[in-house]
């Protein structure tokens, strides 16, 4: 029996990497984020607040992270970055402060920016482009997956343990991501030629392996820029950054607080995201492969637009669980459209510095919808006007998805 790609391999373990990156690392803050509030006496603007600081250390590594992946090696920079990951998850369990809960959540986002963008960049090395969306979206089935994991198993931990719950939660994150590292680091190879294959789909000739030309971080950039399609994605990427974050970071307290649900019914929705979320990437990409980048996040946007506006203006129970499967079959579809977009844009080599790059823009709408959305709140005591702008920008992503490139190479 003929045995399968590696590439296969390598976009399964993609599914572990980011089950840990974005999974653990950043979805679970939303189900922990209710109680952690009420244990250390913190006000919604400093929740926003530690969010940004998680997206400000996610931007930080993607910027650089990609390049190092280029650099040096896509396998060594995903295994440091889980590593440190895991424990600064462990140690966000002992937080006693809002200072020390933002450094911790900080270091956690340079762990997810040097994991995720390295990852989702890696399968433009290993499938030609018509098969490349399918395969950045196996990669997306990880954040579902922690999705499901954080909705469904950490509310046990935050009502059995009391008071002290969301510590445990933290602890439980910590030392999963830390034992998955040396998992993932086991079976990612960086390029074909490390195996001694060719790229998946390809006629069989052999990718540049681990003697091609080392760049200079200024070369990468100066390339990568100079590339209009790829300023048009960053700006495309932005509005999702600033969007879906102030949806999936303060949906539980809507859930809690406005609507009234206990936190396993919360906990309950949130898994529904997450169960549905495991396979739209993979849908997502396959999509964006035949119907092109543009069409597919056009669709994409318009429907997370529709996720964000029902709980805004229609609070109901039948609303809230139409918008969280919306909200759940799309999630990933912009994410992979871009890391797809990028690698068809400049190829597999400077695919993880395109990603780092239009992740710049992803990452200052990431980092500065937490904090608007939460002075909202505060402000005017509902989280109806934070959802109503992410609807706005939303649209306003498909608007600008009408700009990238009609038909990909």
């Amino acid at each position: 029996m003929r045995k399968p790609h590696y590439a296969w391999i390598i976009a399964c373990t993609g599914t572990l990497v980011l089950l840990i990156s974005h999974g653990f690392g950043r979805m679970s803050y939303s189900v922990i984020l209710p109680s952690m509030r009420e244990a250390l006496g913190l006000t919604y603007t400093q929740v926003g607040l530690i969010g940004t600081g998680n997206f400000v250390g996610y931007l930080g590594l993607a910027i650089i992270g990609g390049f190092l992946a280029t650099r040096y090696s896509p396998r060594r920079v995903i295994f440091i970055s889980l590593i440190i990951m895991g424990i600064s998850l462990f140690l966000t369990g002992l937080s006693n402060s809002f200072t020390t809960a933002f450094l911790l959540r900080l270091i956690t986002g340079m762990g997810n920016g040097g994991s995720y963008i390295p990852m989702m960049a890696l399968p433009a090395a290993w499938f030609v482009a018509n098969k490349r969306g399918l395969a950045t979206g196996i990669n997306t089935i990880g954040t579902g997956l922690g999705l499901s994991i954080s909705g469904l198993v950490l509310p046990f931990f935050i009502v059995h343990y009391g008071h002290e719950g969301w510590r445990y939660a933290w602890y439980l994150m910590g030392a999963l991501a830390f034992v998955g590292s040396f998992v993932c680091y086991f079976f990612l190879r960086d390029n074909p030629a490390d195996k001694g294959l060719s790229m998946y789909g390809s006629d069989g000739a052999q990718g540049p392996g681990q003697g091609a030309q080392k760049l200079t971080l200024f070369t990468a950039w100066r390339t990568v820029a100079n590339e209009a399609e790829v300023w048009k994605l960053g700006c495309v990427y932005f509005m999702f950054g600033f969007s879906y974050i102030i949806y999936l970071t303060f949906f539980i307290a809507f859930l809690t607080k406005e609507m009234g649900l206990t936190t396993k019914a919360a906990g309950g929705v949130f898994a529904i995201i997450g169960s549905l979320c495991i396979f739209s990437g993979a849908a997502w990409g396959s999509i964006s492969d035949f119907v092109g980048r543009r069409r597919g996040s056009i669709l994409a946007y318009v429907t997370l637009a529709l996720s964000y506006l029902l709980p805004a203006l229609w609070q109901t129970t039948f609303s809230i669980y139409i918008s969280a499967i919306l909200f759940g079959i799309t999630m990933s579809a912009i994410p992979v459209i871009m890391a797809a977009a990028a690698g068809d844009t400049v190829g597999g080599k400077l695919a993880p510095v395109a990603l780092g790059f239009i992740t710049l823009f992803f990452g200052v709408g990431q980092a500065s919808g937490p904090a608007l959305a939460g002075w909202i709140k505060d402000t005017t005591g509902t989280f109806t006007y934070a959802f109503m702008v992410s609807a706005g920008i939303s649209l306003a992503g498909a608007l600008l998805s009408l700009g990238l490139r009609r038909k990909d190479k």
